[in-house]
């Protein structure tokens, strides 16, 4: 009997071709996202999980506590103190400093970015398999090196032949090949190609401050360890160690335990440079993938049940027959469900062949085994949920018939069928209209945001990053050889381009009480004209006072006003910071406002403070010489660092850096609102088929009165055109509430204006009206003596 089901589930399938093509074309595209947005979560909320002691491992966080800001970066001495104040409770502590080398061997060199300096202990903390060497070995000489596979690869060809090979680091530290790591997934939140002992710097020059930061520190805690207990014992170890620096500076420091597990899914800042993931992002996933399967099962069922009247005399039959009601309703939902394994059959394919194309738009690649058991339970869970759900109700359907009325060909699917059908129509389009009003909002921001004026001139400036000795120890004679150049208009040296890096610092300052925290920008005296800034008041900072290098800063107007100055009376009051300056400095000028931070933050007070620390380069190079200067920067580079390569960034680049994941939301949003408009009118086709098919006589006979086409279509088109209606008005205010709530992530952000919705709702009524108008024209332009003739 069920081979008997089966035949003619085929045959039913076969012969009708378009709306099984429907049927399986809106099921696979709906699986296919489906699963694509599964192994997206299943990676998400695998970061870390595949450490064998990750439920032990805790990463210690600094926190400000005047600002109240955690930070993962403490110094050296951290690790070793925690050790020794509290060894039952702590059984090893590994410190990680991500960083950048120049990696050379023979004539192969690379500016590598992705290098840990690590304790020794780091292989047995962290469960990173290693294909080549032991972990308890592989560290111990301070001369060694791990690399990772493709690491290996690319600068020997060959796992087997990068064993014991050297390499050095800035050509000066030379190192063995100890171990070959595999290939980092990118289930981990570190992320490395390089791993070198850390004891090659544990002697040098701020290494072992207890004020310096730069390096993460991970606690591998006892089982039996109450955590809340030994963090409750922090506030003596920090007065151990750093109360007199605490009451020097005027600042106050508490540590923390985060663990491994929660320290992916942390807000991701300028002060953790390692992989963070965003729950925000994951739960937009679901949903889109929720929405997208959501229409494709509509279609399923309002497909399934508009073909009813075409098999109710195939039923009628089969009842008069004896066929048993329980036996139809197996029948048509093993159709369906053999429907949904041809869905899945053809997702997984599919899938496979669009994984790198995925890979490329999530900007990693997913780590996915196809013998891992939650993808098997994941589709039979799709086979049975969809196959079941969505073909539950044509089957009750369809078994209901009375059999006399199916026979005389009088069966009628009734008004309630038709609000049935209407009212998942409703739905699938509140789905799709909801998804073009967030696309269309999205699009809209990120266009605003790339288009804003933000205050300083970012065209042709060339960033490039102070990355090594070279650059470093000549970086004044870099400058002033490009200075004297006739493309250069001329060049900063800053801590910070906007965009980059501004920590907060204490300041002391006149007429305050308490300790004021701007953002801070230690630059040259080329600072304000090379990003073009505009001073409102006073000055600028000039080497023609010879004070202004130790007794002058510039603030912002925002600064100024939360100092409660205007910018005029701002000018000459003083204000110092405890950690770099012995003397009092004086405002001598004000600058506008500009945006140095990221827009999705307020403007914030800002001091430029001739201090040293400089960390990139800012070169700006005359209108119209973009070639010969580029040209320039890269002779005086060589010049100065022949070893390393230049590396540089334009500022005005810094935007698609910035908003990276904002984009690729934007991407992701936009493709899958697309295969949610098309799945919807896939069904909308079907139904219009459907409703032209079922209304061929009545089209012939108002031909033959003298209806025209228009006429016709309009007829034919109205009653389906409003269910679309009735869902763009539904989506709007569901719209407005979803993208007002993402827009809340922006400081600088669009207003929701009424056009956003009104195009959304025309480009989903002039693509419902398209689909609907294809077969519309088709019935209004065919022959009506063959559809007379037929009766």
């Amino acid at each position: 009997m069920i081979r008997n089901y089966i035949k003619i589930a085929w045959r039913n399938l076969y012969k009708h071709k378009a709306f099984s093509l429907i049927h399986v074309l809106g099921l696979t595209i709906g699986i296919t996202v489906c699963m694509m947005i599964f192994l997206f979560i299943m990676n998400e909320f695998s970061v870390d999980k595949f450490h064998q002691k990750g439920d032990r491992i805790y990463r210690v966080m600094r926190r400000f506590d005047q600002n109240k800001t955690d930070v993962p970066y403490l110094s050296g001495p951290y690790a070793p103190a925690l050790l020794n104040d509290y060894p039952q409770d702590i059984k090893m502590a590994v410190r990680v400093r991500p960083t950048n080398y120049l990696v050379s061997f023979d004539d192969k060199a690379f500016s590598e970015k992705k290098v840990y300096d690590v304790d020794p202990g780091f292989f047995e903390l962290f469960s990173f398999p290693l294909i080549k060497g032991d972990t308890k070995q592989v560290l111990k000489n301070p001369n060694s090196v791990v690399l990772t596979e493709h690491t290996a690869k690319k600068y020997f060809g060959s796992i087997d032949a990068a064993m014991g090979k050297v390499i050095k680091l800035d050509k000066t530290l030379p190192l063995t090949v100890t171990g070959i790591a595999k290939n980092i997934p990118s289930n981990s939140h570190l992320d490395f190609d390089f791993v070198v002992p850390i004891t090659n710097y544990t002697q040098s020059e701020g290494f072992n401050g207890w004020i310096n930061n730069g390096l993460f520190v991970y606690a591998l805690l006892d089982q039996n360890t109450d955590v809340a207990r030994l963090q409750s014992h922090f506030g003596d170890f920090m007065e151990k160690y750093m109360g007199n620096d605490m009451r020097k500076f005027g600042m106050s420091f508490s540590i923390s335990l985060r663990p491994l597990k929660d320290i992916y899914f942390e807000p991701s800042s300028a002060f953790d440079n390692v992989k963070h993931g965003d729950k925000t992002v994951v739960y937009i996933f679901i949903s889109i993938a929720v929405l997208i399967m959501m229409i494709a099962c509509i279609n399923f069922t309002n497909l399934s049940t508009i073909r009813a009247v075409e098999r109710s005399k195939e039923v009628g039959l089969r009842k008069v027959l004896g066929a048993l009601k329980n036996h139809l309703i197996l029948q048509f939902i093993g159709e369906s469900l053999l429907l949904t394994i041809v869905s899945c059959i053809l997702s997984v394919g599919l899938l496979l062949a669009l994984m790198p194309y995925y890979n490329d738009l999530l900007g990693y690649s997913l780590t996915v085994s196809w013998n891992t058991a939650p993808i098997y339970l994941f589709l039979i869970g799709v086979i049975l949920v969809v196959g079941f759900l969505a073909g539950s109700y044509p089957a009750f359907f369809l078994s209901a018939f009375s059999p006399i009325q199916a026979l005389k060909g009088r069966l009628k699917l009734g008004k309630g069928g038709s609000l049935f059908r209407q009212g998942l129509v409703v739905v699938q389009f509140s789905v799709s209209v909801l998804l073009i009003i967030g696309t269309i909002v999205i699009v809209s921001q990120m266009n605003y945001v790339k288009s804003k004026q933000l205050g300083y001139d970012q065209s042709q400036s060339v960033v490039i990053p102070i990355d090594n000795n070279d650059i470093y120890d000549k970086r004044d004679i870099f400058k002033k050889q490009l200075t004297q150049n006739s493309n250069v208009a001329s060049v900063s040296l800053m801590s910070g381009e906007p965009g980059g890096f501004f920590d907060v610092q204490g300041f002391e300052a006149e007429g305050q009480r308490e300790i004021f925290k701007p953002r801070t920008e230690y630059a040259d005296f080329e600072y304000v004209k090379t990003l073009g800034l505009k001073i409102i008041a006073g000055r600028d900072l000039s080497p023609q006072f010879a004070t202004d290098s130790t007794q002058s800063v510039l603030i912002n107007r925002t600064a100024a006003t939360k100092l409660g100055f205007t910018p005029q009376q701002a000018l000459g009051k003083w204000m110092r910071n405890a950690v770099r300056d012995s003397l009092k400095r004086r405002v001598v000028g004000v600058v506008e406002d500009f945006n140095f931070l990221s827009l999705k933050e307020n403007m914030d007070a800002l001091v430029i403070s001739p201090s040293d620390d400089r960390r990139v380069i800012v070169v700006k190079l005359k209108p119209g010489s973009l070639d010969a200067g580029l040209n320039a920067v890269k002779d005086t580079y060589r010049n100065v660092a022949p070893v390393y390569p230049l590396e540089y960034t334009f500022l005005d680049q810094k935007f698609n850096i910035t908003y990276k994941k904002d984009l690729r939301q934007q991407t992701i949003l936009s493709i899958f609102s697309g295969l949610a408009i098309f799945v919807a009118c896939l069904g909308l086709f079907g139904l219009a088929s459907f409703t032209a098919t079922k209304r061929t006589k009545e089209i012939g006979v108002r031909k033959v009165l003298g209806s025209s086409v228009p006429n016709i279509l309009l007829l034919l088109s109205k009653d389906l055109l409003k269910p679309v209606l009735v869902a763009t008005v539904i989506a709007m205010p569901l719209g407005y509430y979803c993208m007002d709530k993402w827009l809340q992530n922006f400081a600088y952000k669009i207003d929701l204006n009424w056009w956003v919705f009104a195009l959304a709702g025309l480009v989903t009524a002039i693509i419902a009206f398209a689909t609907i108008s294809f077969q519309s024209v088709k019935a209004a332009l065919a022959n009506p003596v063959k559809s007379l003739r037929s009766e």
